[in-house]
């Protein structure tokens, strides 16, 4: 493309996060960006409801999360259904490198979460993403 914005294919995002403010600030970011926030859930059990019934293109998850069940096991969930991950979290899991299409670093900022977002986007279409200071692609 020439001139203006890359088209996007990750545009509905939903997010799963069991810190409250976190998750505030994850919706107030990512519809600041100009994405669409499908739900905020700190449930597994919930967030499984949603993917049942909305279109989602990207998963933000943290790796705990309320209840017994983990972004791990979200994880797994969502790959077999074919919606790719970014686990935003402090510390990564193991597991990440095949269930994930990568880990945000916790703390971000609005332009750390929008350079992560770019480069999985790029990612996703299959294009060599430069990630910013804070974000790890898996391939």
């Amino acid at each position: 493309m020439l001139f203006g914005k890359p088209k996007r294919i990750v545009k509905r995002i939903l997010i799963v996060e069991d810190e409250p403010l976190t998750a505030f600030d994850n919706e107030t970011m990512l519809e600041e960006l100009g994405y669409t926030v499908v739900a905020t859930h700190d449930r597994v059990k919930d967030a499984l409801a949603t993917l049942e019934r909305e279109q989602v293109d990207l998963i933000l998850s943290d790796v705990k999360l309320a209840g017994d069940r983990s972004g791990i096991d979200l994880a797994r969930i969502a790959r077999e259904k074919g919606v790719p991950v970014l686990f935003a979290t402090g510390l990564v899991p193991d597991e990440a490198v095949e269930l994930a299409v990568g880990c945000l670093m916790k703390p971000y900022n609005l332009r750390t979460l929008k350079g992560a977002l770019a480069a999985v986007d790029q990612h996703l279409q299959g294009g060599k993403a430069k990630a910013p200071k804070g974000l790890i692609l898996y391939a």
